[in-house]
């Protein structure tokens, strides 16, 4: 692949060359054996054949030579945290810890390598996974960082451990013992770390976060900022900075119920994570029935009626809303209240926002009807199962193995017509699409399961309906001209309707194939990606 990122542009940005690639394979319902494909002014202008290629090889600036590579749509992340991902890149970064001692000496390295005069800032640790089975003592990250303060997130970012030093600086703060700080008081420090990031670092992790997307094939974003989460100034200083530079299309959605403030902020919706409970790992998802390991359900942040009159008012203003819930009783909480809404707006203007909720994990059937009756989209994360699900994992300690057993119901939410979009929620797992990908199609629980094409549409298309967009996701003519270029190995056709056991590669199927995510197989590598005609990463030779 060529560089093509000085092209010229249009009044609107869009390079204005027009380029033909050819000696491929594309992957596009509008020509299951396309071999090429024509960009120009930022949008598909055509697919088909190698041999209707040569009658545009004459009228184009440029004609790549694609080499047998595959192109498909570029992917959309449809949950991260652009900056808290990029300071996992860039700093202290715990999820590769495989014991208690071994995060200590990661924290104490850390610590002698960073200016004395700056608060520490760490991600990732996850007890679950380590023998001692508990999280960091204070006294022993006192010690770590020669008594500086820090902020040390679970992996899950609902819950965290600090020093002493940083309390300090938190008043009102209720510090129980050792245990790991949730709900007001985890909010509460959070705040009062990532203040203390300057705007070059802040600037600098996000752009590591947004140049790491680009160079696995991610073309598009969804931030999930809010005022529990990040700052006004964290999300405005990306949008702006994603404005300004090549890279991902970032789409901002602020987690507030203040309206105003979310169109002021530059918001695409008043939605992403305004939690209506916490997380399974940190014991604050709110749950029906107790934990298997805890004595009680959970933390309820909002109630039926606040979800109610958040999406009525939503509604009302044209403006998407949506919800972070985890847990049983808090997705019925979600369901319950968006029902309301409807019969106060209408059942039909609240199908037509598109409302969505983040994560969806422990649907029931009856949950999932109302899913699809009330036209919610579920922003899902499949690495939360390949992390964390089957009969040893963090679901089972949580919840015991049976109810364990119906998380993340990917197969009936498809079946009962629910849209998915698929996410990392970066940096509580990696920016990894193709991986995504592999964990839905490889659900720990078989009955799950879907097929390669349906989690592949959840990750591309799924994103961008998700915003109310239809029109893109895709490679046809006259969509945008976000795609990647990977080198891969052969493609295989799978049916629709299967589970990934029936396997064909029928070349009269009439349908594109895709890469074998079997585990254990070698993931596509990124090429080059491409967003609105526009080169924003290419791989270095070599």
């Amino acid at each position: 692949m060529t560089d093509r990122t000085a092209h010229s542009a249009d009044a609107a940005g869009a390079p204005t060359r027009t380029v033909l690639l050819r000696g491929g394979e594309v992957h596009s319902p509008a020509d299951p054996f396309a071999t090429a494909m024509v960009v120009e002014r930022g949008r598909i202008a055509w697919v088909g054949s190698e041999g209707a290629a040569d009658a545009f090889a004459q009228g184009v600036d440029e004609v790549v030579d694609l080499g047998g590579a595959l192109v498909t749509p570029a992917f959309t992340d449809a949950h991260v945290h652009t900056t808290s991902a990029g300071l996992a890149l860039t700093g202290l970064d715990l999820t590769g810890a495989r014991s208690l001692s071994a995060a200590l000496d990661l924290v104490r390295a850390y610590a002698a390598s960073r200016p004395a005069d700056r608060v520490l800032l760490g991600h990732g640790w996850d007890a679950a996974r380590w023998p001692e089975r508990r999280a960091p003592y204070r006294a022993e990250l006192d010690e770590a960082t020669g008594g500086r303060p820090l902020y040390l997130s679970r992996v899950d970012v609902h819950s965290a451990v600090v020093t002493t030093a940083l309390l300090a600086l938190v008043p009102g703060v209720r510090a129980d013992g050792d245990r790991p700080l949730t709900a007001d008081d985890h909010h509460a420090v959070r705040r009062a770390a990532l203040a203390a990031v300057t705007p070059a670092q802040r600037a600098e992790a996000q752009r590591a976060a947004l140049d790491r997307a680009a160079s696995l094939g991610i073309g598009s974003v969804h931030e999930c900022g809010g005022p529990e989460i990040s700052s006004a100034e964290d999300f405005t200083g990306l949008l702006a900075l994603a404005a300004e530079r090549p890279g991902p299309r970032v789409f901002g959605y602020w987690a507030d119920r203040d309206l105003e403030l979310a169109r002021e902020l530059g918001a695409v919706g008043a939605a992403g994570d305004l939690f209506v409970d916490g997380a399974l790992g940190s014991h604050t998802a709110c749950l029906h029935a107790p934990y298997a390991d805890a004595a009680h359900t959970g933390t309820e942040y909002l109630d039926v009626h606040a979800v109610t009159e958040h999406v009525a008012a939503c509604t009302e203003e044209g403006l998407q809303a949506g919800f972070h819930a985890i847990g049983d009783a808090a997705v019925t909480a979600v369901v319950e209240g968006v029902r309301a809404a409807a019969e106060k707006v209408g059942l039909a203007r609240v199908r037509a926002a598109r409302h969505r909720v983040e994560h969806a994990e422990m649907m029931t059937p009856a949950t999932i009807a109302a899913f699809a009756e009330l036209g919610l989209t579920a922003s899902v994360q499949p690495a939360f199962d390949a992390a964390w699900g089957g009969e040893d994992g963090m679901y089972a300690d949580r919840l015991g193995a049976e109810r364990a057993r119906t998380l993340n119901p990917y197969a009936a939410m498809l079946k009962a017509g629910v849209p998915l979009a698929f996410g990392s929620d970066a940096p509580v797992t990696p920016l990894d699409p193709w991986g995504t990908v592999r964990a839905a199609a490889f659900h720990r629980t078989p009955e799950h399961r879907i097929s390669v094409r349906a989690a592949f549409t959840a990750h591309t298309r799924g994103g961008w309906r998700a915003l109310g967009r239809d029109d893109a996701g895709v490679l046809v003519p006259g969509a945008p001209a976000d795609y990647a270029v990977w080198q891969t190995g052969d493609l295989i056709v799978q049916a629709p309707d299967d589970r990934v056991a029936r396997w064909s590669t029928d070349p009269r199927s009439g349908t594109p194939g895709l890469p074998d995510l079997t585990p254990g197989s070698e993931l596509p590598v990124c090429l080059a990606t491409v967003v609105g005609g526009r080169e924003v990463f290419v791989r270095p030779q070599g």
